[in-house]
């Protein structure tokens, strides 16, 4: 069991090392009250005139004017280079929901590697914000009210079946996988409703539904199991 870093009631802001759109980031942390980067993420965050509450991860990245500008006991160094900073930031948090920004712009490894680690911590609320779109695993059950024609898109990260209600082509009776069928570009009809038979599928929308989905995650009646 690894012990957490990072204790809050309320959601955390992490802060990714893929430096974005510097008014969106700006825009999250008028509302957070914890702000945790990940490794050089703490940089971006420097460059905004704020330095994170925590800084966790291998310190590969960071610069040493950031880390130096640091209190020391704020800083934690995970060294293993076994999980990105990402995972080692997710699983040193704990909080009703993260809110990370940061890792879904840059390299398309680095992106890649962020949605795996969503797939690996079912059980945690994660919310991934990039300059288009927003991304979470979907918990068994998830209702979000959107309005007609929002871009809906289910990506599966392992075999899984579910149904909905309020999507333009519903998924019941379907079976998704990396391998075989995958769910982009679906459309709302209003509100939404999907409910999984397993964990491993990840739900893409407009990040103009952010707030929503922030709003629906935490409502949501149970997460998975853990792992």
């Amino acid at each position: 069991m690894i012990k957490p870093i990072v204790h809050s009631e309320e959601p955390v802001l992490l802060v990714g090392g893929a430096i974005g759109d510097n008014s969106q980031l700006s825009d999250l942390l008028e509302d957070a009250t914890t702000v945790v980067a990940a490794d050089s993420g703490a940089d971006w965050l420097r460059a905004l005139g704020r330095l994170p509450d925590v800084l966790i991860g291998d310190l590969d990245s960071v610069s040493d004017a950031t880390r130096h500008a640091m209190p020391q006991d704020r800083v934690h160094h995970i060294a293993e280079q076994d999980s990105t900073d990402f995972d080692k930031a997710v699983r040193s948090i704990r909080a009703p929901l993260i809110i990370g920004i940061g890792f879904l712009g840059g390299q398309v490894d680095h992106l890649m590697a962020a949605l795996t680690v969503l797939a690996r911590y079912p059980h945690r609320a994660i919310v991934l914000v990039g300059p288009d779109d927003v991304v979470l695993h979907l918990p068994p059950m998830f209702e979000v009210a959107l309005t007609e024609g929002t871009r809906v898109s289910l990506y599966p990260m392992r075999p899984v079946t579910g149904r909905s209600t309020g999507l333009t082509w519903p998924i019941d009776g379907l079976s998704f996988s990396p391998e075989t069928r995958v769910g982009t570009s679906n459309k709302a009809l209003g509100p939404v409703s999907l409910t999984m038979d397993d964990a491993g599928m990840l739900l893409i929308l407009p990040v103009q539904e952010r707030a929503r989905v922030q709003q629906a995650l935490l409502r949501a009646d149970g997460l998975w199991p853990v792992l």
